[in-house]
């Protein structure tokens, strides 16, 4: 056979061949999973995140938007009114307090992304701190720190952030000290879980030939932990923040509801307000619910549609299903 015979690589054989460089796009956890995403699963991305981003965009922008403040009750001297319907001046209506819906509702957006950062942050610092400090040294302090986790996840959630609401807010009804009262009886909640993802990660990672090399060598423990064991073992945090987003927004108004969450003089909190129109409902009074409700209920599938969209995405194995079928 003649070299003439032989076959001839195609331009879209040599393409395949040589190896795409990464670029920021692939490293950056949202946008690369955004990238990988096809079909419905990227729909269902899309969806999510643009819900999300409105949600952020709204809490920020809230000053600006919303036409009242959240405890205000009249403009220019007259009183907006009690149970008002939808008008010109109050275009949600008011409520049985006499406050503005449209602006309840906007500034309540606020008062739930600040609680949902915070307590985010503060669980993911507490959670790696005591994940990685267990999983790297282990031994007693390991299994106390397993057993006291297990221990938090047997109580009920809800009951368990009411419990420390009421520990550690006081009575107190401030703006701050509402944030920070709900903020930290949602971080009790949330730092098992982190513990536990980082702790088996780090516990992975331990073994691997690299961090024994560097024990080798002599590399401070302080650098192996922060440079080598943590670099390596928080590659799920994307997924469990944005799942824990939707569950603090919902323990948020779950203590609202209750009254244990945050009054309506110190700022706007969606479970507050459902809690006062429950008596609306049977009275034909049906916008003092109805646009609180709305809201969490947006909000909360936004989050969870990116939530499981990273989840989905992060698998290896469903990832090359999904892509299968699409070209099927």
């Amino acid at each position: 056979m003649s070299h003439q015979d032989l076959p001839t690589p195609s331009t879209q054989t040599l393409a395949l061949s040589v190896p795409r460089k990464k670029d920021w796009r692939d490293t950056v956890p949202v946008i690369s999973h955004l990238r990988q995403s096809v079909g419905l699963q990227r729909g269902m991305l899309i969806t999510g995140l643009v819900i999300t981003i409105g949600f952020v965009l709204l809490a920020i922008l809230a000053p600006w938007i919303a036409p009242y403040s959240w405890a205000q009750q009249a403009v220019d001297g007259v009183s907006f009114g009690a149970q008002q319907p939808p008008n010109s001046v109050n275009l949600l209506g008011t409520t049985v307090s006499g406050f503005d819906v449209l602006s309840r509702v906007i500034w309540g957006a606020q008062t739930a992304l600040f609680v949902i950062v915070a307590a985010i942050a503060f669980s993911i610092f507490l959670g790696i701190a005591l994940g990685l400090i267990s999983g790297y040294f282990g031994g007693l302090l390991d299994r106390v720190l397993v057993v006291l986790c297990d221990a938090i996840y047997a109580f009920p959630s809800l009951l368990l952030a009411i419990v420390m609401s009421i520990v550690i807010s006081k009575g107190q009804s401030t703006l701050m000290g509402g944030i920070l009262a709900t903020s930290l009886s949602i971080t009790v909640v949330f730092v098992p879980q982190y513990f536990r993802v980082i702790r088996s990660e780090v516990v992975r990672v331990r073994a691997e030939p690299f961090v024994e090399a560097a024990r080798v060598i002599g590399v401070p423990t302080p650098r192996i932990l922060v440079k080598h064991v943590l670099r390596n073992s928080t590659r799920s945090l994307p997924v469990i923040v944005t799942l824990n987003a939707s569950e603090a927004l919902l323990t948020l108004a779950g203590l609202g509801f209750l009254g244990f969450g945050i009054e309506a003089t110190a700022a706007a909190e969606w479970g507050y307000d459902l809690n006062r129109a429950v008596a609306d409902v049977t009275s034909g009074i049906w916008w003092t619910s109805v646009f609180p409700g709305l809201a969490i209920v947006l909000v909360v599938l936004g989050v969870t549609l990116v939530g499981e969209s990273l989840n989905d995405l992060s698998d290896p194995r469903l990832r090359t299903r999904k892509r299968l079928k699409v070209k099927k």
